[in-house]
């Protein structure tokens, strides 16, 4: 580990890494990504001759990867004073932060980090005093709100990358505390459509099956919940040729997912039928003691959700007691008895990002470019927001979704002057 400390002005070059050898390593893997992000590197292009971040700090909460890694440049590009922190303490890529931080670019964070060194790292990236904050999961944001109040006045806006964080911050608002606007880039149609769908589906999958080098089909796979990010994970097992069963809360959801062919109940039915369970909901002990007091032996259970809480862990401890060991990387067996034993991924973090690389870049190019495109709109509109939650304006939802398009080599029809006025009329008709 490799750190600088410094106690100048918040634009000091300090950062806490693991090793800067890595760096040249980073940057071949951050090329490699950004070659599938094109409508990231157009939006980077532009920055770089329209400066709209020129002269603001920005702090970045986020999992420092290939694909973060050209969302920083762009903000670079852009003029900020951007300084980055972890999201989580297992998602971090350490040849990337080298990588960033030989770019001029400070971070702090570390891949396996405790919670300590995590929270310090936080802590480090907000003492940057930043205009704009972006987020993912709302930990920076909630920081501030709690221990860092005198930085208030100098935030701009916000912009939050996932359903938990939008969650956390919409609660914040509800109880009249959020203290500046927040853009919910997570809701964006460009990224929950398909960074939640596509993206967290496969690199769910992907997680497992490199933890665990399990055979897929055949087996019986609990999901629990069906949002955009439950979907894309049903979706790719079903795939690979599981047997899934869904979990919800919702009715509509739950009827959705029986529409779409997947068998659906109850978590205290399923508990009892599952070879593994993958949650998704953003809520916590979704996975609770009487559902893993009910599984069979060898049951596998991993975390698709920002927060490790969606698995009771610490019932898990409990019942486990002293019988617990690792029999690989990432993959934890807790012995119950001498007829069950219960298999835990990447410390029930979210799996994606904690035993394999995150999200195709080609999907991460859309939501990063939304990333992109909402700083530069809080830079302009900002100060003029009242404190609360906003969605993306749909001017960049659709100019991302456009430029996507252009990259893939699609192209989609227009209206004509004769449909134009049909859209817009009433009198129309039989």
């Amino acid at each position: 580990m490799v750190s600088t400390t410094s106690a100048s002005a918040p634009s000091a070059r300090a950062f806490d890494i693991k090793d800067p050898s890595l760096a040249a390593e980073g940057r071949r893997r951050m090329e490699w990504a950004g070659r599938e992000m094109p409508v990231l590197r157009q939006i980077r292009d532009r920055f770089a001759t329209d400066r709209p971040l020129v002269g603001l700090r920005m702090t970045v909460c986020a999992h420092i990867t290939t694909e973060t890694g050209n969302l920083a440049l762009a903000f670079q590009a852009g003029g900020a004073d951007a300084v980055l922190c972890a999201s989580n303490p297992l998602s971090t890529q350490d040849d990337v932060a080298a990588a960033l931080v030989e770019e001029g670019i400070p971070v702090y964070a570390i891949k396996g980090e405790d919670n300590e060194t995590y929270y310090r790292h936080i802590r480090a990236a907000i003492d940057h005093r930043p205009n704009i904050v972006i987020d993912d999961g709302a930990d920076v944001v909630t920081m501030i709100h709690s221990e860092r109040k005198e930085l208030l006045p100098d935030i701009i806006g916000g912009t939050e990358e996932t359903t938990t964080g939008v969650i956390r911050h919409r609660a914040l608002e509800k109880e009249g505390l959020l203290a500046f606007p927040i853009v919910a880039v997570n809701d964006a149609d460009t990224k929950h459509f398909f960074d939640n769908r596509y993206g967290t589906g496969q690199s769910t999958v992907d997680g497992i099956l490199r933890a665990t080098n399990i055979l897929l089909a055949g087996k019986v796979a609990v999901v629990a919940g069906y949002g955009w990010c439950g979907k894309g994970i049903a979706m790719r097992l079903r795939g690979m040729g599981a047997r899934v069963i869904v979990t919800e809360i919702e009715p509509v959801p739950a009827l959705e997912a029986a529409m779409d062919g997947f068998a659906v109940m109850s978590m205290d039915r399923a508990a009892a039928l599952g070879d593994f369970f993958i949650t998704a909901t953003g809520n916590i002990n979704v996975v609770d003691r009487v559902h893993l007091e009910q599984m069979k032996d060898g049951a596998i259970l991993a975390n698709s959700g920002h927060f490790n809480s969606e698995i009771n862990l610490t019932a898990l401890e409990e019942m486990s007691g002293e019988g617990r060991r690792t029999l690989r990387p990432f993959v934890e067996e807790f012995v119950i008895s001498s007829d069950q034993r219960l298999i835990v991924l990447g410390e029930g973090r979210l799996i994606n990002l904690a035993a394999a690389e995150g999200h195709p870049a080609s999907v991460m190019d859309m939501s990063f470019a939304n990333q992109a495109l909402a700083a530069a709109y809080l830079a302009e509109h900002g100060r003029t927001l009242e404190p609360r939650v906003y969605s993306v304006p749909e001017e960049i939802d659709r100019e991302i979704a456009r430029l996507k398009l252009q990259a893939m080599g699609i192209e989609i029809d227009r209206l004509t002057p004769e449909q134009e006025r049909y859209l817009t009329s009433w009198e129309g008709g039989t």
